[in-house]
């Protein structure tokens, strides 16, 4: 087993430093957030660092790198329009997926230039990623601002759901493997998803006799 003490890990070249951090989180849930602006013209943008954060009211976070010098479009079009989608990253699409974070012109589009195509379902302004087999509408609610290294949290409330039909149980379990949804390691690697097993909820008068 390696060890670094933090002296240690801020002394490593940076790109070897931003490889480890960003990968010893693990697994991190591989989406693309969808957005349009005023003009019209839509945004795609790949996101690592969504996360649930409750389901009733239902909420989900996510963490936009710091402005500082650099236009966030992603973050422009949720502040002006209070819209947006976040859509699973099909296996077959990680490529494409991962070329929507190139910095691009305002006006051009990633969902044109990556190979997506929009869909716009229920009225809902802010434009979906049609290959995607689970993509959910999302309302900007608050922003929550980090300011140990001037990151910040966008947090949105849910207000659509669309869902493959044959990845969802009757008791609202969704196998993820059958979604074909991709996970990141890092910054730039991604993953398929294979399901090990379904557990019960927890009981210590519960454990099972074959623990190891």
């Amino acid at each position: 087993m390696i060890s670094l003490s933090k002296k240690e890990i801020e002394d490593l070249p940076k790109v070897k430093r931003l490889n480890i951090i960003n990968s010893i989180t693990g697994i991190k849930p591989g989406n693309l957030i969808g957005t349009i602006n005023n003009k019209k013209i839509t945004n795609l943008a790949v996101f690592s660092s969504i996360v649930h954060l409750g389901s009733h009211p239902a909420l989900i976070g996510f963490i936009l790198r710091p402005s500082v010098n650099v236009r966030r479009h992603t973050y422009e079009n949720i502040k002006n329009t209070g819209y947006y989608t976040i859509n699973h990253i099909p296996n077959q699409l990680t490529l494409n997926s991962h070329y929507t974070s190139a910095k691009f012109k305002p006006e051009e589009s990633e969902f044109e230039k990556c190979n997506f195509n929009e869909e716009y379902k229920s009225e809902f302004i802010a434009p979906y990623v049609k290959e995607s087999y689970l993509q959910i509408g999302m309302k900007f609610q608050e922003e929550i601002p980090v300011k140990t290294n001037n990151t910040t949290m966008i947090v949105g409330s849910v207000e659509q759901l669309h869902i493959s039909k044959n990845s969802i149980d009757n008791d609202g379990y969704i196998d993820l493997e059958k979604l074909n949804s991709t996970g990141i390691g890092g910054l730039n690697s991604y993953y398929s998803l294979t399901k090990i097993g379904t557990y019960p909820y927890a009981r210590t008068s519960e454990l099972p006799d074959d623990l190891k």
